[in-house]
């Protein structure tokens, strides 16, 4: 069963070839994914590898975990499942109120 590792800190630079290589001397790479930026369309500097068995993740986790490459020190664990989130988060929250009115004051 495949195990899809978290890989970040990774150089902005750095294309999903370049992640692919860098864990295949661990075992079978299945796939390598960059996440980037929506808007810049540039690179987040994390993303994340999935290794073909339990054993070459961890393998590959052992080795590359701390690893400096391009004069950044990886971070890499096992990935955790996607949380869900409420539809609708992640904007503004609360109402348009006015706030309270005063007395004696008079809106038009």
């Amino acid at each position: 069963m495949s195990t899809k590792l978290y890989v970040g800190n990774l150089s902005y630079d750095t294309t999903e070839n370049d992640l692919q290589d860098l864990f295949a001397p661990h075992g079978t790479v299945v796939g390598a994914q960059l996440i980037m930026d929506k808007m810049s369309g540039r690179s987040r500097g994390f993303g994340f590898v999935t290794m073909e068995t339990k054993e070459s993740a961890d393998a590959a986790v052992a080795a590359m975990s701390g690893k400096n490459v391009e004069g950044r020190d990886l971070t890499v664990n096992e990935a955790r499942p996607r949380e869900d989130r409420p539809a609708g988060a992640g904007g503004f929250g609360g109402g348009g109120g006015r706030g309270p009115r005063r007395e004696g004051s008079q809106r038009y």
